[in-house]
């Protein structure tokens, strides 16, 4: 299902089977950079995609049919959780990411969900700014694998 195309932008459509490969690819090399900061592969390079395809939503973005982004979202009785964010290396800083947030704000509204929640490694610095701008805010924080893992929310 296409959700929506543009050409400077992509092409935004639903997950199916036939993608965890790609979806696995994607999100290894887009949390690869952290794997020396924090001495292990983070969680969502370890995800069972084969399983969580058919349980959880993926919103795919595509250009010339080569995957550069994707949000993976979970819905809850209260809230839209955001379980991965990746973007492909060769594609950042170009508000894809960003791209991909309001995505998952569109997805929560239209479900009649009023807040979106997250988490995020305190030790990935980059991306706990880049929550923060995008209207973010810590909820609780806790130890997690000799580290600390904040719980970041957003009201919409």
């Amino acid at each position: 299902m296409r959700l929506f195309h543009d050409h400077d932008t992509g092409t935004l459509r639903l997950a199916t089977k036939d993608d965890v490969f790609a979806i696995r690819a994607l999100t290894r090399a887009a949390y690869a950079k952290w794997v020396p900061i924090i001495g292990r592969e983070p969680v969502p390079m370890t995800a069972d995609y084969a399983s969580a395809i058919h349980t959880h939503r993926f919103d795919l973005l595509e250009r010339a049919d080569v995957l550069i982004a994707l949000i993976e979202t979970v819905l809850h009785p209260d809230h839209l959780w955001i379980e991965n964010l990746a973007v492909s290396p060769d594609h950042h800083g170009q508000g894809l990411g960003r791209q991909m947030l309001h995505q998952a704000e569109h997805v929560a509204r239209s479900c009649g969900r009023e807040e979106i929640k997250l988490l995020t490694n305190r030790a990935f610095s980059g991306n706990v700014a880049f929550y923060g701008r995008a209207g973010f805010v810590v909820e609780r924080e806790e130890q997690f694998k000799g580290g600390i893992i904040a719980y970041l929310r957003k009201p919409l």
